[in-house]
């Protein structure tokens, strides 16, 4: 007996009011529609009334499935030669990315890792073609919670940058806290190392475990991996892209090439779906998937995932205002869907344990003339020790900086070989610019194997090429002079 879907409406609260609409549902509609000439007719509107030029990146995604899927039947459009180009352009740079990333994932790989790919990077892992219209120009790959230290390490020791800024000593002793970090290497490596599938908002301990089980292998080039199976695939697009308002709408056509592959479990999919509160957005997405596009959603699926939508009270309301594009955003929809937002992100952030307590020492100014004569400018400066003293020791540090005329924030770190001592942090308020003298105060335990205390600049945030004068000044690591550094014994 078939399941009864009850009508999906398009206004709020209900999910149709979420469902891509305009320009953004007429790409969608071209790259998934099953009848292929309703599909080239969309294709060829769109093309007629949009510049490729002028559209964003999640346009520039979903053109690059449609110059896939459709190839030289749009040769006929003036736009066809730039259609080429840009998915010429799209593929280049993914499979430069893929380059990039591959050694350092067999040496994940090779030191004992199981590496699990998701998002683009899965499609790719099971269908190489699929790289000529899924644009994967970052690599989000999972590991256990026991492989994070050995996958960082690999990161580490090839000169991944973490994009936040903080050092690798930092970063190492906080790994068990963190649920994922982005490294770029080049011009194009650009790795998402995530040690959990979903964020936290999302949390399901069980299926952290049950997801690994679940996992299908694969190759990526040379690389042995595995990917998430076609059920976990669906959810974990609709739970990366279905609540961050078609940021990029390409997610959708993963779902869909799952979902037609044939062999997607629906029942586990509904265990996913239930525990780790994805209803509402698998019910916008299936219901735009199945009522709007004809893709062949189970109906006895659409019609459970739509049931455990309708009973999360309030909490529908903020995911319905989440999914929808923010290309169709009102003022009042806009403040609406931020406050949803912001109470998605708290939950989103929550820690995975305790993180090991982070030491931050707070600058404090000083007079220019207090702070005597001070040496060169420098980005790192090893401390010279006291002689004979060991354990732990109160450490009193002044530094000339020279500060841009903006509002920023001044990081600089104190490490002794791959072990963190303390962040030193301040802030800028004013936007006068000029030297500033400050002056940090802590304690430091000696490293009994002889490593220096080394103290250092550090960007608050970093960018692969720093060729952006904004940038450099807003965020970039501070030449300092070291005006000096006294060890006193506490208590």
């Amino acid at each position: 007996m078939m399941a009864k879907i009850r009508r999906i409406g398009r206004r709020f609260p209900d999910y149709g009011w979420s469902w891509p609409t305009g320009s953004l549902d007429q790409l969608l509609k071209a790259a998934l529609l099953p009848d292929e000439e309703a599909a080239r007719l969309c294709a060829a509107d769109w093309l007629n009334e949009n510049d490729i030029d002028h559209v964003s990146f999640r346009e520039h995604r979903l053109l690059a499935a449609i110059s896939d899927r459709f190839g030289r039947k749009l040769a006929g459009h003036a736009a066809y030669p730039r259609l080429v180009g840009l998915q010429k352009m799209l593929w280049t740079k993914s499979r430069m990315a893929m380059r990039e990333a591959e050694p350092t994932l067999k040496a994940m790989v090779d030191a004992g890792c199981s590496v699990m790919l998701i998002k683009g990077a899965s499609r790719i892992a099971l269908d190489a073609a699929a790289q000529r219209g899924r644009v994967a120009h970052d690599i989000d790959i999972l590991v256990q919670p026991q492989d994070m230290q050995p996958a960082f390490d690999v990161l580490r020791d090839r000169d991944w940058q973490n994009a936040t800024g903080v050092s690798p000593q930092y970063l190492r002793t906080r790994l068990a806290s963190l649920r994922s970090m982005n490294f770029f290497k080049g011009n194009y490596g650009d790795i998402d190392l995530h040690q959990l599938a979903y964020d936290g908002s999302q949390q399901n301990a069980e299926d952290d475990l049950a997801i690994w089980r679940r996992a299908i292998a694969a190759e990526f080039s040379d690389v042995e991996v595995v990917v998430p199976s076609p059920a976990d695939r669906i959810a974990l697009a609709i739970a990366h892209g279905g609540l961050d308002a078609h940021t990029h709408s390409d997610w959708l056509v993963d779902c869909t090439v799952a979902i037609q592959g044939g062999t997607v479990d629906w029942t586990i999919f509904l265990d996913i779906v239930a525990g780790r509160g994805l209803a509402v957005a698998a019910a916008v997405a299936l219901s735009y998937l199945a009522l709007e596009i004809g893709i062949a959603v189970p109906e006895a699926v659409l019609a459970k995932v739509v049931e455990m939508a309708d009973r999360r009270g309030a909490a529908r309301l903020s995911s319905v205002l989440q999914a929808k594009p923010r290309t169709d955003f009102g003022a009042l929809t806009w403040l609406s869907r931020g406050f949803a937002k912001q109470l998605r992100l708290q939950r989103k952030k929550g820690r995975l344990k305790q993180a090991e307590r982070d030491i931050v020492w707070r600058g404090k100014p000083m007079s220019a003339k207090a702070a005597g004569e001070p040496a060169a400018f420098v980005l790192s400066q090893t401390l010279d020790k006291p002689q004979g003293d060991t354990g732990e020791l109160m450490l009193d540090l002044i530094v000339r900086i020279a500060v841009p005329p903006v509002r920023r924030r001044i990081e600089m770190e104190i490490n002794a070989g791959d072990r963190h001592v303390a962040r030193l942090r301040s802030m800028a308020i004013s936007r006068s610019g000029g030297e500033r003298v400050l002056r940090f105060r802590g304690r430091v335990k000696l490293d009994h194997a002889g490593r220096p205390l080394v103290l250092e600049a550090r960007p608050s945030r970093q960018f692969r090429v720093w060729d952006d004068e904004q940038a450099v000044a807003t965020y970039g690591a501070l030449p300092f002079q070291l005006v000096s550094a006294k060890f006193s014994r506490t208590g």
